[in-house]
């Protein structure tokens, strides 16, 4: 089973900066969507119920973006997927009135000036903790393809970042998050957690910020890597790439295979390299050590889960949603298309605003 969350920014139509009215486009949606405010007033987050069928993910989350976005019209509001505000004034964002996020406010104080960030989560089952470990270690090779198939990020407050994902850089400087460590068993992560707890950098287990981690709640690895991508086709083959991997990883871990232990400055290298160029320029194959074109790395991707997806019913699905992805580009290749067509950020929040929902 899979369970999905998309996080989206509101926006007002006519600035096109992103305002702080979430509670109000909350109260506006209907009882039937598992929607919340996410820690910043700027953001809302949508959830679909858990389900094993692409189609049916596809079906929520359209029906989810469809009633956020409507009930942001009835404010005269709009929303956004985008993984990081394009215009506005984010710094010190106003958090949401929850005693937690003061208690981070007082814990990482700074950080918090640029946490107006949207993300794809996705959780898919695992038999237990021990299993997510391993999971998690086998993903670690091919977060950084996902970072640069997702990449929707690449404006913030009205400039050029010059990355792909900025949501990917600015999220990194937290003490706990990016790339995941390699744990030899659950016990290791388990004492590294306890490590980090007394170092201050954790509030709870749920601060835990790893792009791959056990879910602190659910009997799923969580993997939280991908920007918001801009539409649900987008989320779609990344979700179904994801699926693919962890059950590839769970027959690995079968076997007796726990991952390759690579190191983490390297895979942060190649996190870097994913976030600034995307799918526009080459990736770090963690594996070789060798740079390769991204989308060649994107092929060796799907070459890699080929065979769970196939099992799944997702192949055709998801090499279609890769085709296209690799023939029309990224999020952020697109915001940048129309930046460079229109001349102005307006009209990128503007095509943000209309693809969101398309």
């Amino acid at each position: 089973m899979i369970g999905i969350e998309e996080e989206y920014l509101v926006v007002d139509p006519r600035t096109r900066h992103v305002v702080p009215r979430a509670a109000e486009v909350l109260a506006a949606a209907t009882d039937v969507l598992d929607v919340d405010q996410e820690i910043t007033r700027f953001q809302v987050e949508a959830r679909t119920a858990p389900s094993s069928d692409l189609s049916e993910l596809g079906a929520q989350l359209r029906a989810a973006r469809k009633e956020v976005a409507g009930a942001a019209r009835s404010c005269g509001l709009a929303v956004v997927a985008s993984g990081i505000p394009v215009l506005g004034d984010v710094m010190r964002p106003p958090l949401g009135d929850n005693a937690r996020y003061e208690q981070g406010r007082v814990l990482y104080r700074a950080l918090q000036d640029e946490i107006s960030i949207c993300a794809l989560h996705v959780h898919v089952d695992v038999p237990d903790e021990e299993h997510a470990v391993y999971v998690g270690n086998h993903l670690r090779p091919w977060l950084p393809t996902l970072i640069a198939l997702a990449a929707n990020s690449p404006f913030f407050v009205g400039r050029d970042t010059g990355y792909a994902s900025w949501r990917v850089i600015s999220w990194g400087r937290w003490p706990v998050s990016g790339a995941p460590p390699y744990f030899p068993s659950f016990a290791d992560y388990e004492l590294a957690l306890r490590a980090l707890s007394e170092s201050g950098a954790l509030m709870d287990p749920k601060t835990v910020f790893w792009d791959a981690r056990p879910s602190p709640r659910l009997p799923t690895v969580e993997v939280r890597v991908a920007d918001v991508p801009l539409d649900v086709s987008d989320s779609l083959t990344i979700i179904g790439l994801i699926r693919a991997l962890v059950v590839t990883a769970l027959a690995d871990v079968a076997r007796g295979d726990r991952g390759l232990p690579i190191s983490t400055e390297v895979l942060r290298a190649a996190y870097w390299r994913a976030a600034r160029d995307g799918l526009a320029g080459d990736s770090l194959d963690v594996r070789e050590g060798t740079l390769v074109p991204a989308p060649v790395m994107a092929r060796r991707l799907l070459d890699h889960v080929r065979q769970a997806m196939a099992e799944a019913g997702d192949l055709a699905f998801v090499e279609e949603g890769l085709d296209r992805l690799l023939r029309t580009g990224s999020g952020a290749m697109r915001q940048r298309q129309v930046h460079a067509r229109r001349g102005d950020l307006a009209g990128v929040v503007d095509d943000l605003i209309e693809a969101t929902v398309a």
